[in-house]
């Protein structure tokens, strides 16, 4: 290989590393937002999905290492080192390997998170206070901005430990439909009503929800496909730069 061809190679590898290290540092962020998020529906779910702290684990190790590939394959590049391009070379196919597996841990798991999903969320509309806890609070900003209520209907909500033992009629201020007529709109907590038929929408969050979920899986599998493929890129431009090298040059590393 010419050492035109070889400098070329070695500067579009960098070019590659460093895109790594920006996807490497989105996919991070998102296991990160997976795990910590408690202003989205996600917050439903962090405290009793033990599938979905699995997935983001997975992610914000993978994210991190990418992250850390990324700056170890830059200095391979720059300074033609055999031993660090061997080595990138391996922890792509690592991470390559991860990021497959947690693919298809998602896809082959997708019924059951659903199924999980539908679980937890009926669990805590039984056990509902209207008190202040995240995973309420965020339910009750889910039903608003949605315009939604219970998971496959209002009728959810009859099972509630408050609402059934009243005396009175009730029902979550979040699923007031405000074209109806009733009572001041509250954000959150029980509302009274006066008439059995409740001003609440009547459409169930179910659909709303798993619509949301697919759209912002969509984007971050855009930037999986997005990270697979300066991968694959990476391993093949390493590969080549490492046969190019003939020995090593340790003169070349920088000392700190």
């Amino acid at each position: 290989m010419g050492k035109g061809c070889i400098t070329a190679t070695k500067y579009f590898l960098f070019l590659f590393n460093l895109l790594f290290f920006i996807f490497g540092a989105l996919i991070m962020g998102f296991g990160l937002w997976v795990l910590l998020d408690n202003q989205s529906f996600i917050a439903v779910l962090q405290e009793s999905s033990t599938t979905l702290k699995v997935v983001s684990y997975i992610f914000i190790s993978v994210g991190s290492l990418s992250m850390a590939m990324g700056f170890l394959g830059c200095i391979g590049a720059i300074y033609e080192i055999r031993c660090l391009l061997g080595l990138y070379f391996t922890c792509l196919l690592l991470i390559l390997i991860a990021q497959v597996t947690a693919g298809v841990l998602i896809y082959f798991q997708r019924d059951r998170m659903k199924h999980e999903m539908s679980n937890i969320i009926k669990g805590m509309l039984v056990n509902y206070t209207g008190q202040n806890r995240t995973t309420e609070h965020t339910w009750d900003y889910v039903q608003r901005t949605m315009k939604c209520c219970g998971w496959t209907g209002p009728g959810n909500w009859s099972e509630n430990v408050w609402i059934r033992n009243s005396s009175v009629s009730m029902y979550p201020c979040s699923c007031r439909n405000e074209t109806l007529p009733g009572t001041d709109v509250k954000e959150t907590g029980l509302c009274e009503h006066l008439s059995n038929i409740l001003p609440v929408y009547e459409t169930g969050c179910m659909h709303s929800v798993e619509g949301w979920l697919l759209e912002n899986c969509g984007v971050i599998l855009g930037i999986c496909v997005g990270v697979a493929v300066i991968e694959l890129l990476g391993m093949i431009l390493s590969m080549c730069l490492c046969k190019s090298v003939v020995q090593e040059d340790y003169t070349k590393v920088p000392k700190y």
